[in-house]
């Protein structure tokens, strides 16, 4: 792996009291080019802007994938990955259902450890503070045919962050028109245009006092699936209940990680459809007690009302098991309890 170090760090003029999410970056990159067929030699180099030709690929017919990972630091100044390889074999799902050429395990993890050891200084400790990742990848063969490109760039960048959201009451709308995802399409990969045509929808639902969507089936807007880009989860009496993973929904760590934490505190779990009218009906009867999103900027997020077909419903204002799920998950990925799972991963 070829090594290009910063030689004057932009450190010292960042505000970490004061970060906006994902807009100011740490001090090296990783980028990897693929061509005649391989991945060549990674390299590390100094943040900067890319060069592109006004034809690649990408612009035209948007092949890129991206994932979504944090590194934290503990008291003892110790940085840690929290289930980095479940990262790293959906960015390979993601590439294959999009007709990219899978990234080698041993560069991403390689790659991904000299990263974060050169900008250790950037992961500051603390539960408010992390270092998002973002690993992706995306065609960069000069030519408009409409065809798979066969030449790539894999890069990973770094972020310093806080908290995702920072307040207030987070009211969602249930969509009733615009989907996701439909069967058979690319819902459960993380592929740049899955977000892109989540943008309009999204727009409408804020003009209207909203903040995320909560998206539906394509079929027959019935079935729950997901909150803005993060997966949902419902506690119906002492069940907590999320839709399955299917070709439509993101098989999301964070979701996964927060099933298991729920089954070890012993509360009943089910992955199963969860149709819109059970949800009402639920909070008609008093049994719905807390709606929350989760996903790795937001960790977990408790949902105050939802709205469907102009009728706001709103929720308890206890969220109790949102709250103690959150403080479990986090107390892992900081290193200030025991991880029974084996979730965390260090960084030397």
């Amino acid at each position: 792996m070829n090594i290009n170090e910063i030689q004057n760090s932009k450190i010292n003029y960042i505000d970490f009291d004061n970060l906006d999410f994902g807009q100011t970056f740490t001090d090296h990159m990783l980028v990897c080019h693929y061509r005649e067929g391989n991945w060549q030699i990674p390299e590390i180099s100094p943040y900067k802007p890319l060069t592109l030709d006004p034809s690649a690929s990408v612009l035209h017919y948007g092949q890129a994938i991206f994932e979504g990972m944090k590194a934290f630091k503990d008291n003892n100044g110790q940085i840690w990955l929290f289930r980095p390889e479940e990262n790293f074999k959906r960015f390979n799902l993601s590439a294959k259902r999009l007709q990219i050429p899978e990234f080698p395990e041993s560069y991403f993890f390689e790659g991904l450890n000299k990263l974060l050891y050169l900008d250790k200084e950037w992961i500051k400790p603390g539960q408010e503070n992390s270092l998002y990742i973002r690993p992706f990848v995306f065609a960069s063969q000069a030519s408009v045919q409409a065809s798979a490109a066969n030449e790539y760039i894999f890069m990973i960048i770094c972020a310093p962050v806080k908290s995702y959201y920072t307040g207030g009451e987070i009211n969602v709308l249930i969509a009733e028109k615009y989907s996701r995802a439909a069967n058979g399409g690319v819902g459960f990969a993380k592929a740049a245009g899955n977000y892109a045509a989540q943008f309009y929808p999204t727009s409408q639902a804020l003009k209207k006092g909203f903040q995320q969507i909560i998206w539906t089936d394509a079929d027959t807007h019935q079935y729950l699936e997901e909150s803005g880009t993060m997966n949902i989860f419902f506690k119906i009496k002492d069940t907590l209940v999320t839709a399955p993973t299917n070709d439509r929904i993101l098989d999301g760590v964070t979701r996964k990680s927060i099933i298991d934490l729920a089954k070890r505190k012993g509360i009943k779990v089910e992955e199963r459809p969860i149709k819109v009218e059970e949800i009402k009906l639920a909070h008609q009867e008093g049994t719905l007690g807390e709606v929350f999103g989760t996903g790795t900027a937001v960790i977990v997020l408790p949902i105050n009302s939802f709205s469907h077909q102009n009728k706001t419903y709103k929720l308890p204002s206890k969220t109790t098991l949102a709250e103690s799920l959150k403080k479990s998950l986090m107390d892992i990925q900081y290193n200030e309890s025991d991880d029974y799972f084996n979730w965390r991963k260090a960084v030397v």
